[in-house]
C-alpha cells in the first residue's frame, strides 16, 4: 500500500470528486439512520426495543448491521438484509439453472439483468421483513406491559411498512452509488460504516467501567495508585493485545496470494514481433473476501427471525423456542452459570463455521471462473509453464484455487470462531462469557472491507498519477 501515491492522487480533481462523493453518501446514510419510523410514541417503543436487543443475539445483530437503526427505531431498521438475502437466492439460482448461468456469463449486459432481478426480489423481501419487525416489536411492547393499551391502526401499519421498505431501497441505492465511484464495494462499505458507528458508544462504556474505582484502584509496584479499576484495566489490556494479534493475522491472511507465472508466445505480424514475455497472475488466498462472513450471519439470522415471529404468536411453542436458541449466538443473556456449557451452546458456532467454509467455496467459484480465465489466456496466446492451454489450464487453475480455498476457508472460519472460543475460555475460568461474539464478527468485516477499499483506492491512485512516473 503506497500512501504517498494515495495522498499525491488527491491533487487530481476526479479523485477528490470520488472521495467526497463517497463521504457525502455515508453522511446521508448516517442522517437517515436517525429518522424514526412514523409509528406511535417513540418513547414507548424504545422500552420494547431495548428488551428485544437484550433478549436475543438476533436483536443485537440487527442493531449492529443497521448502524443502530433498531435502537433509534429508524426507517433503516430493515437495512441491507433483504438485498443480501436476494443476492444469495439469485446466486444459488445462477448455479442451479443453466439459462441463468449463461446469462451471467453473457458479459456486462447479462450481469446487469441479474442485478436488476436481485433488486426487484429485494423489494417484497423488504416489505415482509418490515411487517415482521413491526409485529415483533408491537408484541414485545404488549408483553412488557408498557403498551397494553396501545393500538395501531391499519393506516399506521401501512405508513410504517412503506417508510421502512423505502429506507431499505434507498440504502440499497446508496450502496450502488458508492460502488459506482470505483473505490470500494458499496454494500460492504455501508456495513463497515454501520459497525464503526457503534464504536464511540462501546469505547465510552469501556471508559466508564475503567474509571469506576468503587472496587478499588490499581497499585503499580506499591509506589503509587492509578485511579482505574484494576480488573477492567487488565481486561482492556488483554483485549487490546488480542485485537492487535487478530488484526495482524487478518491482514496477513487477507493479503496472502499465490503468484502464477504466465508466458506469452512470441508472434510475428509483418515486420513486427510481439509477445514472448512473462506476466504474473496473483490468486488471493481468500478470493471471496468478507462476503462469506456476511452471507453466513445473514443466513443464520433467518431461522432465528422466524422463531421470534412464531414465539410472538404462540409463546408456548417449544419448537420455536429451540430454533431461536439453536440459531442465536451464545452470549451472557443465554448462558446459565448454574448449568455450565451445554450442547446447544456449540450449535450456532459450529453452523457458523460450516457456513463460512461453504460460502467461501461457493462465492470463490463465482468470482474466479477457471474456464473463462483459461479460455481468455488461450485467445491471448498465454499459457502456464508445463501446462497445456485449454482444458489442462482450466484443470490446473481449479486445483490451485481448491487448495487455496481449503486453507483460506478454514482460516476464515477459525478467525470467525475466535470470539466464541474466548467466550468459552472465560466461561470455564470465570463462570461467565466475555460477550465478544458480535464484536468479533464486526472486527472481521471491518478489517477485510477496509483492506479491500484501501486496495481499490491505491489502484485508482496509481491510475491518476501514472503520468507522473513517465
Amino acid at each position: 500500500m503506497n500512501f504517498k501515491t494515495i495522498f499525491k492522487s488527491f491533487k487530481n480533481k476526479d479523485m477528490r470528486k470520488r472521495i467526497f462523493a463517497v463521504i457525502g453518501i455515508l453522511i446521508v446514510y448516517r442522517f437517515l439512520a436517525h429518522i424514526p419510523v412514523p409509528l406511535g410514541d417513540q418513547a414507548t417503543f424504545k422500552t420494547a426495543i431495548d428488551n428485544f436487543i437484550k433478549g436475543s443475539d438476533f436483536g443485537g445483530f440487527i442493531n449492529l448491521i443497521s448502524g443502530g437503526g433498531l435502537t433509534s427505531f429508524s426507517i433503516l431498521l430493515v437495512g441491507l438484509s433483504p438485498y443480501i438475502t436476494a443476492s444469495i437466492v439469485m446466486q444459488l439460482l445462477t448455479k442451479a439453472f443453466r439459462r441463468m448461468e449463461e446469462l451471467n456469463n453473457d458479459g456486462e449486459a447479462g450481469r446487469r439483468k441479474i442485478s436488476q432481478w436481485t433488486r426487484m426480489l429485494a423489494v417484497p423481501l423488504a416489505v415482509l421483513q418490515s411487517v415482521a419487525y413491526i409485529f415483533i416489536l408491537f408484541q414485545e411492547l404488549i408483553a412488557s406491559n408498557t403498551g397494553g393499551s396501545v393500538e395501531i391502526s391499519f393506516q399506521s401499519w401501512a405508513l410504517a411498512v412503506a417508510a421502512m421498505t423505502a429506507g431499505s431501497i434507498i440504502l440499497m441505492w446508496l450502496g450502488e452509488l458508492v460502488t459506482e465511484q470505483g473505490i470500494g464495494n458499496g454494500i460492504s462499505t455501508i456495513i463497515l460504516c454501520s459497525i464503526i458507528s457503534s464504536l464511540p458508544a462501546t469505547l465510552t462504556q469501556f471508559g466508564v467501567a475503567l474509571f469506576d474505582t468503587s472496587a478499588g484502584t490499581l497499585s503499580l509496584f506499591g509506589w503509587f495508585n492509578l485511579p482505574v479499576n484494576p480488573n477492567m484495566f487488565w481486561t482492556i489490556l488483554g483485549l487490546g493485545l488480542g485485537i492487535l494479534i487478530v488484526l495482524y493475522v487478518l491482514v496477513k491472511i487477507n493479503e496472502a496470494q499465490r503468484i502464477i507465472t504466465i508466458n506469452y508466445a512470441k508472434r510475428v505480424h509483418g515486420n513486427s514481433a510481439y509477445g514472448g514475455i512473462k506476466s504474473i497472475m496473483p490468486i488471493k488466498l481468500i478470493a471471496a473476501g468478507v462476503v462469506p462472513v456476511i452471507f453466513a450471519v445473514a443466513f443464520l439470522s433467518v431461522p432465528a427471525f422466524i422463531g421470534q415471529l412464531i414465539l410472538r404468536v404462540d409463546p408456548s411453542s417449544e419448537i420455536a423456542a429451540n430454533v431461536v436458541s439453536w440459531f442465536s449466538a451464545p452470549n451472557a443473556n443465554t448462558f446459565d452459570s448454574s448449568v455450565g456449557l451445554q450442547t446447544k451452546d456449540f450449535i450456532y458456532p459450529a453452523l457458523y463455521f460450516l457456513l463460512v467454509v461453504m460460502f467461501t467455496y461457493f462465492y470463490t467459484s463465482i468470482v474466479f471462473n477457471s474456464q473463462e480465465i483459461a479460455e481468455n489466456l488461450q485467445k491471448q496466446g498465454g499459457f502456464v509453464e508445463d501446462v497445456r492451454p485449454g482444458k489442462q489450464t482450466e484443470k490446473y487453475f481449479s486445483q490451485v484455487v481448491n487448495r487455496l480455498n481449503f486453507f483460506g476457508a478454514f482460516a476464515l472460519g477459525l478467525i470467525a470462531m475466535l470470539p466464541y472460543i474466548v467466550d468459552y475460555i472465560f466461561i470455564v475460568s470465570s463462570g461467565s462469557p466475555l460477550g465478544l461474539s458480535i464484536s468479533g464478527t464486526g472486527l472481521l468485516i471491518v478489517v477485510t472491507v477496509a483492506l479491500e477499499n484501501m486496495r481499490q483506492i491505491n489502484s485508482r491512485a496509481l491510475m491518476v498519477t501514472y503520468d507522473d512516473y513517465q
